[in-house]
């Protein structure tokens, strides 16, 4: 193009280089008040709506956020598409302006060629003399007739060859209303308005020497023909009498524009496709990779149900055919170790109760050979009659270990069956207590029932329950170091619970998630003097789970422990909660608290406890009501005699444990 050219996108009327923002174009083209501030200001009711939108408008997205999340390949096809559509349409505005640019520029270089010959053929015209008759053959006084027709006879000449392809527009150098007449009026071709040409495109042609083009908005004075954009050539010129005029070239770009909507067209149709395209190869990529990885976590899922049987279907020689090859032998190798495991629990569990069986028979023998001993022991000399107190003594603690290992034999094996029926605990209570009266007189101990003044009923195992009491009450009294020993009882919701409270050594930090294990000692250098055999609370803990309860500690070093048995009230109810908090009122934390002014954990609250599995080994946190913080009392004992619990230790003073023991678990019964 020439100096002095300019052009605006095709349809943008105007000189390119002056679209400059006008006032007030920011506010209206983005749409926002003066200031840009938020609706509502930023009050607490505009935040309070706020939220309340962004709620609303989240929920309805929460499942497909959901999918989003769990489905890999719903991600990654979504990524490839959203990658690919990016591409392609970077690809696309590319192409287009390529192709845009190239057309403009190839109308452009025919409409200079076009208007510099029609602008010679109109210097050639002015310079041409004039016929003072006209072409009627009746002149005029100075030739004003010839004069007046020679602009609209020019217009006609230069249109005639280009019909449909280009349109002349002649106007005066003057402005209208000027004094120019009407023999100097705009002389057209086509319909054209001459509206169509920009004010400034003829300022700088009034002004200016040479040949200016911009792009237009082409306008008919027929409302039938609408506006199409075209490309407009213009330069300043002398008629015949030597006065100046502006002579204009209209090109119409209305095939270009059908060229370049064409490409458009076959651009998004063929982006179109191969984003689907791509798509569909990327889902087809990524389940190949996915089905298998899905098949095994189905797989595994079904093993850790126990279908240890379960494997991958492994075909071809690939990376995932590896992986499947390898998962295979992994699933057979564990099947393989736990079938031995489990044989050898076989075994030991049948050697348990047979040897346990086999040994009765001449522990009888041995007990009646021993009793004859010890009828007649007052006839022996005093070394001679305390051995056989002594072998009196072990033959009665062989009896009950015999008698626990059947037991712990009998839940081992599954075999162990709950007789449930209705009972008042407050009677299995005062048995216990009646039954360890004589061993706290010789301790110097007392024991306190609270909480006995309203029934505490429930369906269950008056056997079974006595004898996790007993284990429970015999244990506090021994290791209470002559301190009061508090037997509490309550009964909420659907729940009823006894807590034995005792004020001896308390329990050692990490105590705690050994107190019931089988044959645990909190001191394994000291012998067991007690009498007890080491699986009194571990039975007990099986006789709680099998009432689908909860047996639980807690203790703190010096400051005594608590146990809790916790039993739903209507067999095979869950639990939820318990009326007793795990951890006494008159604990150091709680002392603390109310040195302090804070509230102490309530003693008759529910606490809120969620539901125990039969085969659960969990801790099982309990609410701030009822629990101080760093504690965790609702530590759950699972099957076979476990309790997972958790030990805070306080920054200022002692270790508070969940599931505490006494300092020697050699108590076991």
């Amino acid at each position: 193009m020439r100096q002095g050219s300019v052009a605006p996108e095709p349809g943008d009327p105007g000189v390119r280089g002056e679209r400059a923002a006008g006032p007030g174009r920011g506010p209206s083209r983005f749409g926002r008040p003066p200031g840009g501030g938020r609706p509502g200001g930023s009050g607490e009711p505009g935040r309070l709506m706020v939220r309340f939108a962004m709620r609303w408008f989240r929920r309805p997205l929460l499942p497909a956020i959901r999918l989003w999340r769990r489905n890999i390949q719903l991600r990654i096809v979504v990524t490839t598409l959203l990658m690919s559509l990016g591409v392609v349409v970077l690809l696309g505005f590319v192409v287009i302006g390529q192709v845009r640019n190239g057309l403009l520029e190839a109308k452009a270089k025919a409409a200079q060629s076009q208007a510099a010959g029609g602008f010679s053929v109109a210097r050639e015209r002015a310079n041409e003399p004039v016929d003072p008759g006209g072409q009627d053959g009746r002149g005029t006084e100075d030739g004003r007739t010839a004069s007046s027709s020679w602009r609209s006879d020019l217009v006609e000449q230069l249109a005639s060859g280009g019909q449909g392809a280009f349109n002349v527009v002649a106007l005066s150098a003057e402005s209208e209303g000027s004094g120019a007449g009407a023999n100097r009026g705009p002389r057209t071709s086509g319909g054209v308005d001459i509206a169509s040409i920009p004010e400034a495109l003829r300022t700088s042609v009034g002004q200016g020497t040479g040949t200016y083009e911009t792009y237009i908005q082409i306008m008919y004075k027929n409302d039938e023909h609408e506006p199409e954009p075209g490309l407009v050539v213009g330069t300043r010129l002398n008629d015949a009498d030597g006065e100046p005029y502006e002579l204009y070239y209209l090109f119409p770009l209305a095939q270009e524009e059908e060229s370049l909507n064409l490409v458009r067209t076959t651009l998004a149709t063929a982006g179109l496709f191969v984003v689907v395209l791509l798509g569909a190869i990327a889902w087809l990529v990524v389940r190949q990779i996915v089905t298998p990885v899905r098949m095994a976590a189905g797989i595994a899922e079904r093993l850790s149900a126990g279908r240890l049987q379960e494997r991958m279907k492994v075909t071809g020689e690939d990376d995932i055919a590896r992986l499947g090859e390898a998962f295979n032998k992994m699933a057979q190798s564990l099947q393989l170790k736990i079938q031995q495991l489990e044989e050898l629990s076989r075994m030991q569990r049948r050697f348990v109760s047979d040897v346990s069986h086999e040994l009765r028979t001449p522990l009888t023998t041995v007990r009646m050979a021993a009793d004859v001993i010890h009828e007649a022991r007052k006839d022996f000399d005093p070394i001679t009659a305390r051995s056989a107190e002594l072998l009196g003594d072990q033959l009665d603690r062989f009896e009950s270990l015999l008698s626990d290992l059947l037991e712990i034999s009998r839940f081992d094996a599954g075999a162990a069956a709950l007789e449930a029926e209705p009972i008042d605990l407050r009677e299995v209570v005062r048995r216990v207590i009646g039954g360890a009266e004589p061993l706290a007189e010789r301790k110097g101990s007392r024991v306190r029932v609270v909480g006995d003044e309203q029934p505490v009923v429930a369906e269950a195992d008056a056997r079974r329950v006595e004898r996790v009491l007993r284990n429970l009450v015999v244990n506090a009294v021994e290791h209470g170091e002559g301190r009061d020993v508090v037997v509490r009882m309550a009964v909420a919701g659907g729940a009823v619970a006894v807590a034995v409270r005792d004020y001896g050594v308390g329990l050692k930090p990490g105590e705690a998630t050994r107190v019931f294990n089988r044959f645990w000692r909190a001191d394994p250098a000291r012998a067991r003097t007690t009498g007890g055999t080491g699986l009194g609370l571990s039975i007990a803990v099986e006789d709680a789970r099998l009432h689908g309860g909860w047996l639980q500690a807690w203790g703190e070093p010096g400051g005594g422990s608590q146990f809790r048995l916790t039993l739903p009230r209507t067999a095979d109810e869950p639990l939820r909660g318990s009326p007793i908090p795990l951890e006494p009122e008159d604990s150091r934390q709680n002392r603390e608290r109310a040195a302090v002014g804070e509230p102490k954990s309530s003693g008759h609250l529910l606490t809120s406890v969620p539901a125990q599995q039969a085969s659960a080994r969990s801790t099982l946190p309990a609410p701030p009501a009822a629990c101080p913080s760093g504690v965790d009392p609702a530590a759950l004992p699972g099957s076979g005699a476990r309790v997972v619990a958790r030990g805070a230790e306080r920054p200022d003073g002692p270790v508070v444990q969940t599931s505490p023991d006494r300092e020697d678990r050699t108590r076991g019964r």
